[in-house]
């Protein structure tokens, strides 16, 4: 098999964003500043290696409040975002907690209340039970935030009260896919307001960018990155539409398809924004342990982004 020659394009930007890469950096500072455990609510970052690594430097995952035993060792928010109440629960508590919600969920979340303060009935684009939209749903009073999941339900959207409609939609979606939700909710509500930029983050909309530059050169298309993470997934389906049929998911159980492989000559390969590089590399290992191979990376932008930790933590 060895002597199998594989070309391996590599997507650039892939990997970390600013957003995980301050959240991992919270936990880190938090454990080196009140020593362990630190206590985090819900997954940090959707990525097992990460949570692993943190895990064993003395972080403790926990997905609600109540199971965490010693109230006196802080709690840190996932980059996901949480509902209001959360922060309140913990201040009555009287727990220390750190806020680690990526600034571009943050952003979203203060739309969604500027606009409720201003009359609007709200629309969330996103995914059901994904904690990104858990906690942009529970920044509002219950019964004036909906949920649209697919085009489906936007056709199928009747509006409830009489008060003027505006949407916000999930950091981590296909803009491909929320482009024609919007559009439907256009067309069906010409006067819907919709966010001053939009909301889905860059590093979502890079790496989509960078993976549709190259799929369609591609037989086979990997993206490294967990099942639950929903950036990934996206990837994944933005490979497919853009015209490599066999793109796939490679997540911390998954076997790697060398039957399938060796019957192509160039595969792409990029990872979810919340996979670190590591992953790729063990990754392109494997596959220089069964072929010959030769790497192209192909960088579609460049990212400088940096989002600062929170002061208490200096």
């Amino acid at each position: 098999m060895k002597n199998k020659e594989l070309k391996i394009l590599l997507s650039a930007p892939r990997g970390f964003c600013a957003g995980v890469e301050r959240a991992i950096e919270i936990v880190e500072k938090s454990i080196e500043k009140y020593g362990s455990p630190v206590y985090v609510r819900h997954e940090i970052v959707h990525n097992k290696y990460v949570v692993d690594d943190l895990k064993n430097k003395g972080a403790i995952f926990v997905e609600e409040l109540d199971e965490i035993k010693d109230k006196t060792r802080p709690v840190i928010f996932s980059a996901h975002g949480v509902p209001k109440k959360i922060p309140k629960d913990a201040e009555n508590l009287k727990m220390t907690y750190i806020d680690a919600t990526c600034p571009l969920v943050s952003k979203v979340h203060r739309e969604a209340e500027n606009l409720h303060k201003a009359g609007y009935h709200l629309l969330l684009i996103g995914h059901q039970n994904h904690p990104e939209v858990i906690g942009t749903m529970g920044q509002l009073p219950n019964g004036s935030i909906d949920l649209v999941q697919n085009e489906d339900d936007a056709k199928k959207y009747k509006l409830k009260n009489t008060k003027n409609l505006a949407f916000v939609t999930q950091t981590t979606l296909s803009v491909d896919d929320t482009r024609d939700i919007i559009k439907i909710l256009k067309e069906k509500f010409p006067n819907i307001k919709e966010p001053m930029k939009e909301d889905i983050c860059y590093a979502t909309t890079n790496r989509q960018m960078a993976v549709k530059h190259i799929a369609r050169k591609c037989d086979m298309f990997f993206v490294i990155g967990s099942r639950n993470s929903s950036n990934s997934v996206r990837l994944v389906e933005v490979a497919k539409k853009s015209g490599c049929a066999k793109a796939f998911l490679i997540h911390s159980q998954s076997e790697i398809p060398f039957n399938q492989i060796e019957k192509s000559n160039t595969i792409g390969v990029s990872s979810g924004a919340s996979a670190p590089e590591i992953l790729v590399e063990n990754f392109i290992t494997d596959l220089k342990n069964k072929f010959t191979v030769s790497i192209d990376e192909v960088e579609i932008i460049k990212e400088n982004v940096i989002f600062k930790i929170p002061k208490k933590l200096n």
